[in-house]
């Protein structure tokens, strides 16, 4: 077996990767998040078995000579013949962790009482009391999360080194793809609590307002609808600074105007800056504001009137 396929490692992998690999690897794995599957078993039993090889030099040396490190599972001594821990109890024990739990909460550690035995008055003895086994611990149900990911657009450039935390304090690094875009949404399979799905939403914006996809730069421009039918000049800002912006009449929203040459950078290509043009109308309006629209309004109304 190879033991770093297993924990889905590279040969050589420092003590910290090896463990948060089996951390990762035995939540995926363990039989109770699995609805006490066959296959999950057999497999929490092999990363279990990758990670006391690996973890430890003699026998990881003997592995990699090629030797048989098997002496234990050939006499039967397997670890799991009578069943699985808890999965937080089986990960503290093994790291020395600190238990955070009471032991009643836990299963398999818990302390029964002793059996009891009392005597009748007239002597007969009375049948023996013992405690009934702590309750089989309930089985996650698979749940997705996610997490959002800020990134400078040189980061989403050149794709960046994240280390995220999930819920259960398992951390977990990834890098992030290059030329990534703000918006993008990555998938890691598998290692959230259940072996849900976990998602990265990645965020990729400056301070004024400019989105990030690849090499090109992304603006919303908000105009008012006089601005957008007469047409005007305005100020956008763009990664090497503001420029004036010249907006042709009759804009409506969503007509899109290109800024060449104003997005990333990357060897000889460099991208665009696509401004997108919004037309907002104000919530409140003056009086005289009501006037000049119900007249266009009239307007209109009058033009259609005539092309039909």
């Amino acid at each position: 077996m190879n033991h770093w396929a297993v924990l889905g490692l590279d040969p050589g992998a420092d003590s910290q990767a090896l463990k948060r690999a089996f951390r990762q690897q035995a939540r995926r794995w363990h039989p109770d998040l699995n609805g006490n599957d066959p296959h999950a078993e057999e497999q929490f039993k092999a990363v279990n078995e990758a990670y006391a090889v690996l973890s430890d030099p003699q026998r990881r040396q003997q592995w990699e000579q090629g030797l048989d490190t098997a002496e234990a599972a050939a006499a039967g001594l397997d670890p799991f013949a009578h069943g699985f821990p808890d999965f937080h109890d089986y990960v503290e024990e093994l790291f020395g962790i600190p238990q955070r739990r009471s032991a009643a909460g836990r299963s398999g550690d818990a302390e029964r009482p002793a059996a009891a035995e009392s005597r009748e008055p007239s002597g007969r003895e009375r049948s023996e009391v013992t405690a009934a086994p702590p309750p089989p611990p309930p089985v996650v149900a698979s749940s997705d999360c996610e997490s959002l990911v800020e990134l400078t657009p040189e980061q989403a450039l050149q794709g960046a080194r994240v280390e995220i935390e999930l819920p259960d304090g398992t951390a977990v690094e990834v890098w992030t793809p290059a030329m990534a875009g703000d918006g993008w949404r990555l998938r890691l399979a598998g290692v959230a609590p259940g072996g849900g799905d976990h998602f990265l939403q990645l965020r990729v914006r400056t301070g004024e307002g400019l989105r990030i996809d690849g090499l090109r730069v992304l603006y919303q421009l908000d105009l008012s609808p006089p601005e957008g039918a007469l047409g005007c000049s305005v100020v956008v800002p763009t990664l090497d600074g503001p420029v004036q912006l010249r907006i042709p009449p009759g804009s409506s929203s969503g007509r899109l105007l290109r800024l060449r040459g104003r997005g990333l950078q990357q060897g000889d290509q460099r991208g665009d800056q696509l401004v997108e043009v919004r037309l907002v109308v104000p919530s409140a309006l003056t009086e005289a504001e009501e006037a000049l629209y119900a007249r266009l309004q009239q307007l209109a109304s009058e033009l259609d009137g005539e092309r039909s």
